[in-house]
């Protein structure tokens, strides 16, 4: 197995965009992943400077949040995921302690309040910093012949799986 050649890369910097809320203050309360969060509302504060890009948003009943887990904090590429007890690359879960530690969550998009989305399904610890948003479009995201690895004999554990904290700084 060959390793792949190191190129110096400058650093990237993202700004949030705005501040997801939810019901979730704790890690170990939030669900781990949306489909677990059924009914579950929140809001997403966007700043208002970002307002004008919500333009037209409103005609999706889906959006895909892509957020800054600000309090996961990386130890290693090798972690043991929420519903498994076997150790996994970093890459083949959805841990929020990665390496840049970026989330992602489709909600279900239920109003929008000028600046502010109302939202249900949310997974998201409460004040989540907003990297960007987009329209989640099922003809775009659907995949023929998925496979889902490791987690195939475990998917059925998500309904009762919560955080426990295991990831948070």
């Amino acid at each position: 197995m060959s390793k792949a050649k190191s190129y110096p890369l400058e650093e990237i910097c993202y700004r949030p965009i705005g501040v997801i809320h939810s019901p979730f203050k704790e890690p170990k309360d939030v669900p781990i992943q949306a489909s677990a969060a059924r009914g579950i509302r929140g809001t997403v504060d966007v700043f208002p400077e970002f307002e004008e890009g919500l333009k037209d948003i409103e005609g999706f009943s889906h959006v895909i949040l892509i957020y800054h887990f600000h309090r996961a904090r990386f130890k290693s590429l090798l972690v043991r995921p929420y519903m498994d007890e076997n150790y996994h690359g970093v890459f083949a879960t959805r841990a929020p302690a990665r390496p840049n530690p970026i989330g992602i969550s489709i909600v279900r998009l239920v109003e929008r309040r000028g600046n502010v989305l109302i939202v249900e399904d949310v997974d998201v610890l409460d004040g989540t910093p907003l990297l960007d948003i987009k329209p989640y479009v099922p003809e775009f995201d659907y995949r023929e012949g998925v496979r889902t690895g490791w987690l195939e004999e475990n998917v059925h554990k998500l309904p009762e799986a919560k955080d426990d904290g295991r990831f948070a700084k």
